[in-house]
């Protein structure tokens, strides 16, 4: 009888384990398509168009640039369709990306250069985003970026 209980518990336990295995794999698959939205988005960014853009973003989207300008949706992709905001070439550094539920939190670096209404600039931005997942697609709901001051 002792037996046949402890062989329970080990397989109960075993199991527990094995199905707190599974769960990075998953985890991992998410980790990867929120991985290829933030880098269709930087690529969205540099090359824009209306309808990649309003795919990759929700409609209740907050986008905060670092000087404190807020955007919805609408204004986010007039911007960057209009040429208002131009990025030449974005570079991201020191990703991370975790996974709550529905909800991913994404942090990295932004080095780029910029070409704003026609005069040339460059940023280092440190960026948060907040992806959510609708419909199996994983899209952007909120971005609020700082400037990244050099050590002295």
């Amino acid at each position: 009888m002792r037996s046949l209980l402890m062989m329970s518990l080990v397989t109960v336990l075993s199991g527990g384990i094995m199905a707190q295995g599974g769960a990075p794999v998953e985890q991992g698959k998410d980790e990867k398509a929120v991985s290829a939205a933030v880098e269709a988005l930087r690529k969205a960014m540099i090359d824009p168009d209306k309808a990649t853009l309003e795919k990759l973003t929700m409609p209740q989207l907050s986008y905060g640039h670092s000087n404190g300008m807020l955007q919805n949706q609408t204004e986010f992709i007039e911007a960057f369709t209009s040429g208002k905001s131009d990025f030449v070439n974005i570079s991201l550094s020191e990703q991370s990306i975790k996974i709550v539920d529905r909800t991913a939190i994404v942090r990295h670096l932004l080095s780029a250069d910029t070409n704003d209404g026609g005069k040339p600039g460059h940023v280092n931005l440190s960026i948060l985003l907040v992806w959510q997942k609708e419909k199996g697609e994983w899209r952007l709901l909120a971005r609020q970026a700082v400037k990244v001051v050099p050590a002295p």
